[in-house]
């Protein structure tokens, strides 16, 4: 990797809400991954998506949650719907609260939209089950 400046104190404070909302097993194993073609791209969404908006204490991790989920289910972004559902069990949102949010994704993005997260929602769910029985 190339030779960066220290991480600032926004990317700091971003890194700590990232592994509280979706675990240190998620970002350590996406950290390991990264290449000098995408450092920048997760120190971006580190600092800014994780640093500036969700670090943000206008609104609870729950509540960041089932608007996250809702937004990408809207955007048709099966692979972080899927990300997000697992948060869940990190940030507080419910089956229910997630429920709620997909039918407002019916409503205001479109049945197609919600019908898909929906699916995505209960195989996320079916998974978290097995592990939890396990």
């Amino acid at each position: 990797m190339t030779d960066t400046p220290p991480p600032s104190e926004r990317y700091a404070q971003g890194l700590k809400t990232r592994r509280a909302v979706l675990g240190d097993r998620h970002v350590d194993k996406a950290l390991a991954k990264t290449t000098d073609f995408d450092q920048p791209f997760q120190e971006l969404i580190t600092e800014t998506a994780w640093g500036n908006v969700w670090s943000r204490s206008n609104w609870t991790k729950r509540e960041r949650s089932m608007v996250t989920i809702a937004l990408l289910a809207a955007l048709g972004h099966d692979e972080e719907v899927a990300m997000h559902v697992r948060a869940t069990l990190n940030t507080g949102a419910t089956r229910d609260d997630i429920r709620e949010a997909l039918l407002h994704v019916a409503i205001y993005a479109g049945v197609p939209a919600a019908n898909r997260a929906i699916k995505i929602a209960k195989h996320v769910f079916e998974e978290i089950d097995a592990e939890q029985a396990a």
